[in-house]
């Protein structure tokens, strides 16, 4: 770039958005490559230029266009949303889903100097249409070296966002407990559970009651699983007491039990197993009557069909402290680790 009096620029484009408070909000006046002319003149020394910049080729890139190359390939299943604006392009959702981000290769292009791409932390949940990333350049141009390394960065990593968009499962609700099957209390996590399966756009075949026998429950199990079912959820008795069965059911059904219980609070009795390719989660008694439990940071993930390791239960324990406010603002929180860091 060349800066240059701004009576001499008459003829010249200009290199970058020309911006300006007006009705107390940041406006931009005259745009990037426009070229100028007499009557602008006033208009920009109106705005306290005294000077412009034209562009010279000097080995950089402007920032605007430095932004495009990356975020072309940046994401999978991503769009961007609206014009680029000073210098920063917002990307979108394509669809309703899981908000996935290579946390290594983030931080790689982050350290290419000038870059600057902040985005929603790992695995937030997201709608089609929701902005879930924004890529800009921190100067108004960047060398064309730093531009290559960054999209060098994207490219060999890619994606380094994606979206998972959420599956219509199959899923069966199993109740629990000799107090419900016997009626002396009334079963209240039925419709819980069913507005949270429907909110992912799952399909509820049904929902069984079964007292605290092991032999009932793996019975419930496997008649869910043979009508396709490929979520399972099983409250009550999910405690240490001796008298709680249902995690035994778990692990006598035949399940690759991945974790009793996690480090998150409420919400630390979540049980989780595979069973052939179907989820059977322990639903902690806390689901009842918290917002959020640990069970609603996991369920975007299983509704999205990826696969839950112990070391992701292991690693909640950093942000999976409810502190309980008075209004609950879940997911714009850090509880499951929402404020981001890497995983």
């Amino acid at each position: 770039m060349k800066k240059i009096l701004t009576e001499e620029a008459v003829g010249r484009p200009l290199c970058h958005d020309m911006t300006a408070i007006v009705a107390g909000k940041k406006t931009v006046r005259i745009k990037r490559n426009h070229v100028v002319t007499e009557e602008d003149i006033p208009v920009l020394l109106e705005m306290g230029k005294k000077h412009i910049f034209i562009w010279e080729d000097s080995g950089e890139i402007h920032e605007e266009d430095a932004a495009k190359e990356l975020a072309g390939v940046i994401g999978k299943d991503l769009a961007p949303k609206g014009e680029i604006s000073e210098g920063k392009i917002e990307l979108c959702a394509g669809f309703d889903g899981v908000f996935c981000v290579n946390s290594r290769a983030l931080l790689e292009i982050n350290s290419v100097e000038d870059y600057s791409v902040a985005c929603l932390p790992n695995y937030a949940r997201v709608a089609r249409g929701d902005s879930v990333a924004g890529v800009r350049i921190i100067p108004l141009t960047t060398k064309i070296e730093n531009a290559r390394a960054a999209v060098a960065a994207a490219k060999k990593n890619f994606p380094v966002f994606s979206v998972k968009p959420f599956l219509k499962l199959k899923a069966g609700i199993i109740i629990t407990g000799g107090e419900i099957f016997n009626g002396r209390v009334q079963d209240k996590f039925e419709p819980v559970l069913r507005g949270k399966i429907e909110s992912f756009g799952g399909e509820v075949l049904g929902a069984v009651i079964c007292d605290d026998d092991v032999s009932m429950i793996k019975s419930a199990i496997h008649s869910f699983l043979a009508r396709g079912a490929l979520i399972i959820f099983l409250t009550g008795g999910m405690s240490v007491d001796p008298d709680d069965v249902t995690p035994t059911a778990i692990a006598e059904s035949g399940a690759e039990v991945v974790f009793k219980g996690l480090p998150m609070q409420p919400g630390n009795m979540l049980n989780l197993a595979y069973l052939n390719s179907a989820a059977l989660i322990g639903v902690p008694g806390a689901s009842l009557h918290s917002p959020a439990t640990s069970l609603d940071v996991f369920l975007p993930r299983l509704f999205a069909g990826m696969k839950i390791e112990k070391r992701d239960a292991a690693a909640m324990g950093e942000g999976g402290y409810c502190v309980r406010c008075e209004k609950c603002v879940y997911p714009i929180c850090y509880f499951g680790g929402f404020i981001g860091g890497i995983r």
